[in-house]
């Protein structure tokens, strides 16, 4: 009787185990993603609020832009959704790291 007990504890660990293998591996390559647009966050940041996106807004409210042109960059809330999004992400990491820390 011992023994199904044990055999039950050890094919639920070992699913567990997969289980947690496979969202690493998925984290992971999320984490490879992020990384390699980190630089083109770091541009949108510097470029929200600037003079230059001031000016391109104030172009594309006047329309001096092409009406064809695709500029959600230029919304007012385009690229503070996605800071935002990724404050929080951070948020949500640190905490995970430290509940598994």
């Amino acid at each position: 009787m011992m023994a199904m007990k044990q055999i039950e504890r050890i094919k639920q660990m070992e699913e567990g185990l997969e289980q947690v293998k496979q969202s690493v591996t998925e984290l992971s390559a999320a984490i490879d993603k992020c990384e390699t647009v980190a630089p083109l966050l770091q541009s949108l940041k510097d470029y929200y609020g600037s003079d230059l996106w001031k000016q391109d807004f104030a172009d594309d409210e006047a329309g001096h832009l092409p009406s064809d042109l695709k500029c959600g960059v230029l919304s007012e809330d385009g690229i503070w959704n996605v800071l935002d999004d990724c404050r929080h992400l951070a948020e949500r990491m640190q905490k995970l790291a430290d509940s598994i820390s």
